[in-house]
């Protein structure tokens, strides 16, 4: 008689963050059911109440701002055979990395104003600065096919490889009018696919929380939003949403 094989022991930690992105795994599609047959979760605070420090993959959501989260993180890479980043703040320091355009006493006054008390937050980073990260599933939130792609390749055994082209591809394949044309600005030209255009295709814009493109046509986009009424300013406050730590990080 065989014996079973071992199931993967997943376990999902948040940082800073909404935790909009485990939230979004827990709309469960037939896919990922699959998936679990070979997975077993073990930490997971949005679903299950159990806590256990061995696992094999852990899912990493949000940004690391504090001394102790990256004590803790260096903890959970220690016992993890895989870590993978989960989302935008993860991936690429996400919304959170606007805080890096303030000091924290300016920061801390916009957020709670007149409220005096100890704040303990420093400028957030993504969690590839403090551990090596083995996987990258981008987004905000993120997309459940994709989850469940990048777990099949590592169940399999097989590499996933974020891509690296431009949503706009994906727009055109799925033969979205170019949202220019009809006026709006849009992130797309200069931020990562893998999304297949869901903004764009549902109606909104795409605001590049994907992150750049390693090698992003940055001018192409001035000029196309300089052609289109916009100024510089706005650009930077469009690629500020979600792009604040890469931006910081190119200037150094």
């Amino acid at each position: 008689m065989s014996k079973a094989k071992k199931k993967v022991r997943i376990a999902f930690f948040d940082f800073a963050d909404c935790e909009g992105c485990q939230l979004q795994l827990l709309y469960l599609n037939e896919a990922f059911l699959g998936v679990l047959e070979h997975c077993e979760i073990v930490n997971f605070r949005e679903a299950i109440s159990e806590r256990s420090d061995d696992y094999d993959i852990a899912f990493i959501e949000g940004s690391i701002t504090r001394k102790h989260d990256e004590e803790r993180l260096k903890k959970i890479r220690g016992n993890a055979k895989i870590i993978i980043a989960y989302g935008a703040c993860a991936c690429i320091g996400g919304i959170n990395g606007l805080r890096k355009r303030f000091t924290q006493d300016e920061a801390k006054e916009i957020v709670y104003k007149g409220r005096e008390f100890p704040l303990e937050a420093g400028e957030p980073r993504p969690v590839h600065d403090i551990v090596k990260v083995d996987y990258y599933i981008h987004g905000c939130p993120t997309n459940n096919d994709e989850t469940v792609k990048v777990l099949k390749s590592i169940l399999l055994g097989k590499g996933y490889k974020v891509p690296n082209h431009s949503v706009c591809v994906e727009c055109k394949l799925k033969e979205n009018v170019c949202l220019f044309e009809k006026g709006q600005v849009c992130m797309g030209p200069v931020t990562r696919a893998g999304c297949d255009a869901w903004c764009i295709s549902n109606g909104n814009t795409c605001y590049g929380c994907r992150g750049l493109l390693d090698n992003p046509a940055e001018q192409g986009q001035i000029d196309v939003l300089k052609n289109n009424g916009y100024s510089l300013e706005e650009l930077t406050q469009r690629f500020d949403l979600y792009n604040a730590c890469r931006m910081e990080a190119d200037k150094k």
